[in-house]
């Protein structure tokens, strides 16, 4: 006669019942992902670079709703407030931007009333950005661009971490082959020539 199996089945599930009544899952254990193991070390980049990328789009995001700004907006009044007033083109340079994509930028501003451009008295032919009450008010009292941040936070560091930390980054971009992609060193998602405009929208990156 065959032996019954659900006898031996039995002891088993009690265990587990009586595992899971005397520790109910939290509402963390049912949301959050399971660890990723320390050896996976591509996962472990891939959340890295995740959690920057989420990182950006909360500060973007903070930015629009608070000032009704965006990063490359707020780092071009930043570099006026710091260098007084500047061409367009000086003012592309500052920020490491085209002066096509800077020229789209200052339009923004200046519909804004945070900066009005005028030609400059010493020579004519020069048009200068300069910054209105209202862009010299919201540059100092914007919370610095996020790669500011970071950039005071590599500061600290030894050398040697920060050459670390650069060619390891450079290591990916080349392994993802995004190397001829060109990118200013501005720390937001999406395009920054994107050519709408933000008025209550959070999607321009201008």
């Amino acid at each position: 006669m065959p032996a019954d199996k659900t006898s031996h089945q039995l002891p088993l599930k009690t265990a587990i019942n009586a595992e899971y009544s005397s520790r109910p899952p939290t509402i963390e254990s049912l949301t959050a992902p399971p660890p990723i193991p320390e050896a996976s070390y591509d996962l472990r980049i891939f959340q890295s670079l995740r959690r920057i990328i989420q990182s950006i789009e909360i500060h973007s995001r903070k930015l629009a709703r608070d000032f009704q700004i965006t990063g490359p907006q707020l780092d071009s009044l930043l570099v006026l407030h710091e260098n007084g007033p500047l061409t367009i083109t000086a003012l592309a340079k500052h920020s490491y931007l085209s002066p096509s994509t800077m020229v789209g930028i200052v339009d923004r501003l200046e519909e804004k009333g945070l900066l009005v451009r005028n030609r400059s008295v010493v020579d004519r032919r020069q048009v200068l950005t300069t910054l209105t009450e209202a862009g010299l008010k919201l540059a100092e009292k914007a919370p610095s661009p996020l790669q500011a941040t970071l950039s005071e936070g590599l500061k600290e560091l030894p050398e040697f971490e920060q050459i670390s930390i650069t060619q390891a980054l450079e290591k990916v971009v080349d392994l993802i082959s995004a190397r001829k992609i060109e990118a200013a060193p501005i720390l937001v998602t999406g395009q920054i020539s994107e050519a709408s405009a933000m008025k209550s929208s959070t999607t321009d990156t201008r």
